[in-house]
This record gives structure tokens, sequence and C-alpha cells, in this order.
């Protein structure tokens, strides 16, 4: 899918430390951290991860969850133009163990692998979207 070019799209802050992870995975995926000045910008609001009980054991003590993130997105030339609009979620599963720091390890990569997923998608349609958008402006 990646056009294996530089793709000069300017990735807004985003708020957070799951926000700072997803920028610099963006940022990865569009050959480096672009300035103010790129030809795009892309804008994403990042929810906070949410969890669920997948599986409880006979004493009602959860021993599976799933972490849920979402994000929206919206891309945009750098003179304001709108080209995308989207909004995108990705989940993992994870164990859910007594002792604390096995928990927390484990959550954490969930968290981590989640935010790759969900930059992967969205610098997908982005990426997908630029070229599209350059396409149809260089034929007029």
């Amino acid at each position: 899918m990646y056009s294996g070019n530089d793709t000069d799209i300017y990735v807004q802050p985003i708020s957070g430390i799951n926000g700072i992870e997803m920028r610099n995975e963006l940022n990865a995926k569009f050959g480096g951290q672009h300035d103010k000045d790129a030809a795009y910008v892309l804008t994403i609001t990042l929810d906070e991860p949410t969890t669920q009980y997948k599986a409880l054991e006979r004493t009602g003590t959860a021993s599976w969850q799933e972490i849920v993130v979402q994000a929206k997105y919206q891309l945009a030339t750098n003179q304001g133009t709108v080209i995308a609009t989207g909004s995108d979620s990705a989940s993992e599963s994870y164990t859910f163990v007594r002792y604390l720091v096995a928990s927390n390890a484990s959550y954490n990569n969930a968290v981590h692998n989640t935010i790759r997923v969900l930059a992967e998608n969205i610098a997908a349609r982005a990426i997908a979207e630029t070229q599209k958008y350059e396409s149809e402006h260089a034929t007029k």
C-alpha cells in the first residue's frame, strides 16, 4: 500500500502519552517528521483506551480482557481543504493476572499494539487519499 516515497504530511500533536506514540508511528509511516508547511495536515483525536472483561474464572475473577482504542481523523491540504475524514478503532485481548507487574505489562503491550494498528490503518488511508487528491488535481 505504501508508495515507498516520502509522503508530505504534517501530523499535528496528539494529546497524551498514547498520542505521542501514535504521532511517532505515523511520522515513521510518512517518511519522517514534517513541518507545518507540509502539503497536507493530519489531525487526530485519540480516545482513551477502554477495557472489557472477556473471560471469567469460576470465582468471578477476570482472566482475559480486551482493550479498544478509537481515533477520529481529518486530512486536509495546507490551504485547509478537507480531503478525508473518518474514524477507526482497533482492539487487542490480553491476559489479566493477579500479579500487578505482569498485568500492567500485558495491558501496556496491548495498548502499544493497538496504537500501532490504528496508526497503520490511518496512514494507509491518508496516503491513499493524498495520492487520489494529487491525481485528480494534476489533470485540471
